[in-house]
């Protein structure tokens, strides 16, 4: 066998052509051809071969290279698709065109919730931070209209049965709140579809607005208001390959010149809705958190509050 080969899913997901998961399945389903022939599960590859995907030649990358990382606040009224039939505005309209590779998204947010989105380049990173058995947490800001009582509270913490499984918050804090509204920050280790909505429909709460606020180690920076996005330095990239357990891999020129010609230009900033859309200014202070800090409840701020606190 040529010792210069490499597993094809591996190569795609490499080029920023999707995760992992998604070009194993893309490659399943027949959609991926080496040289002319139906690719398979397992198909190896070298930089000689050509290969298709549905008819169109893809350009590969091959020179494993540090993956770039983008940080979107969300707004509601949009989707996490590229397609969507409905016509409805997506978070892809506003995001930095990337030569040579795309953007993929480190899971979603639906239609009506709002906050932190990563994208990245790598579907190996896009795996490691998406797939159910690295569990990486997720924490949101939740306002409902009522209020969860002490023993709600637990039982939330412990296990709830909905239709597709039993699922629970690792933690979940009291914020408090004025008349019927009433704020919560949740965290959970997966990410399900609308996962923290029917988690409280099942304690018979209905959630008004949802705000996703950290994805593992990544904070929602205060300064990215909605519509913005900026994108993580080199060094903060290396930060977030070693708290997933990547290797860090050098930074290409081409990536190094492409975030030179972004802050001449101010970023490169894209604003087809509105003043707030494109590019945020650097944040003065890192988004990344310790990664100890994202074992204690909630943000490492429990013991500094005194609003009710629950976790398992």
């Amino acid at each position: 066998m040529n010792q210069n080969t490499q597993k094809l899913h591996k190569i795609l997901a490499q080029s920023g052509l999707g995760s992992l998961r998604d070009m194993e399945a893309l490659i399943a389903q027949g959609e991926v051809r080496v040289n002319g022939q139906v690719a398979t599960t397992g198909t190896r590859i070298s930089e000689t071969d050509v290969v298709t995907i549905e008819r169109r030649k893809v350009r590969l990358n091959f020179s494993e290279t540090a993956p770039r990382v983008l940080l979107y606040h969300k707004p509601e009224g949009e989707i996490v698709s590229r397609d969507d039939p409905e016509g409805r505005a997506s978070v892809f309209d506003v995001l930095p065109r990337v030569r040579g590779a795309k953007w993929i998204s480190v899971g979603r947010l639906d239609f009506n919730t709002s906050g932190l989105l990563v994208f990245t380049t790598s579907g190996d990173l896009a795996n490691h931070l998406m797939h159910p058995r690295f569990e990486v947490e997720r924490e949101y800001a939740v306002r409902v209209v009522g209020e969860l009582s002490e023993q709600q509270m637990q039982e939330a913490c412990r296990e709830i049965l909905l239709e597709d499984g039993p699922a629970r918050f690792e933690r979940i804090r009291d914020n408090g709140g004025e008349g019927t509204n009433h704020w919560y920050q949740v965290t959970l280790k997966e990410g399900r579809n609308r996962e923290v909505r029917r988690l409280f429909e099942a304690l018979h709460l209905m959630v008004g607005r949802l705000i996703r606020v950290r994805y593992g180690i990544i904070d929602l920076p205060p300064r990215l208001k909605r519509g913005q996005f900026m994108e993580l330095d080199p060094t903060q990239v290396k930060r977030v390959l070693e708290w997933a357990g990547m290797e860090a891999l050098p930074v290409s020129q081409r990536d190094v010149l492409a975030r030179r010609e972004r802050s001449r230009a101010g970023a490169g900033a894209v604003k087809p809705r509105g003043a707030r859309a494109g590019a945020a200014r650097p944040a003065r202070k890192s988004p990344l958190r310790h990664p100890a800090r994202t074992e204690a409840a909630p943000a490492g701020q429990a013991g500094r509050s005194s609003r009710r606190s629950t976790k398992t």
